[in-house]
């Protein structure tokens, strides 16, 4: 009874995929064909999944793996700045914060197009509102990272000349030893969203032909299901002055 009572709570779309799972389960089931068809399945049910995460409250649009590995890497690089291009409501600034609180250490710079009372407040975040290649904006980004150990995340307009741009630009203010987070490189099937059009990982993949001073981390991809495949870069040189 409790079974069959379990049975009943399974999506449909679930279900769907652990039958044609099941069927198939041959020699040619590859692990990343499972992970591809769980990530499709975990992006595709938003209305219960990184569309109904929260941080402390705060709406955050993203895949919970992906928030771990944001912990390691702020508490092994210990950033002075955070600088997160994207805000929506607020939720990853949030997050920011609270990991620097724990540190005892650190500022987030939140940037987003659109101003928004309702995002959360707190005394290691500041919004600016307008665009993240403003010159408005990187004047106050320049001054703010000036001298100070530097992380990006880039979480705005996924359209590929944009995230080109922001990379080109962000990546000048990344201290060596930390990273530039290069949001949703699943888009345009990778595997979700096939008809999405370039977007972030066809940025990526032009910023690494012609920038050298960053290197793709894999090792932030080690739990397997990520949004940001390719997308975890890491300074290794120093910046050109």
């Amino acid at each position: 009874m409790r079974m069959m009572q379990l049975k009943s709570l399974i999506p449909r779309r679930v279900k769907h995929i652990i039958q044609q799972y099941l069927c198939d389960h041959e020699e040619t089931t590859t692990p990343s064909e499972v992970v591809r068809q769980f990530h499709e399945l975990f992006y595709d049910n938003v209305g219960s999944t990184w569309n109904n995460t929260y941080w402390m409250g705060a709406q955050i649009l993203k895949n919970p793996f992906d928030l771990w590995i944001y912990q390691e890497i702020i508490f092994d690089t210990k950033p002075a700045v955070i600088v997160e291009c994207g805000t929506r409501h607020g939720g990853s600034a949030l997050y920011f914060a609270s990991m620097c609180d724990l540190l005892g250490h650190g500022r987030v710079i939140s940037i987003d197009v659109e101003k928004d009372e309702s995002r959360p407040v707190h005394p290691r975040i500041t919004y600016l509102v307008g665009s993240s290649l403003s010159e408005s904006t990187l004047r106050h980004i320049e001054k703010a990272t000036a001298g100070r150990t530097t992380m990006v995340s880039l979480d705005s307009d996924h359209r590929q000349a944009h995230v080109l741009a922001e990379m080109r630009v962000y990546g000048q203010y990344v201290t060596r030893g930390c990273y530039m987070v290069v949001e949703d490189t699943n888009l345009n099937g990778h595997p979700v969203l096939p008809n999405f059009g370039p977007g972030p990982l066809e940025a990526v993949e032009q910023f690494v032909q012609e920038n050298h001073d960053f290197e793709v981390d894999s090792r932030c991809e080690k739990f397997l299901f990520t949004f940001h495949p390719n997308g975890f870069l890491r300074r290794i040189k120093e910046c050109k002055p």
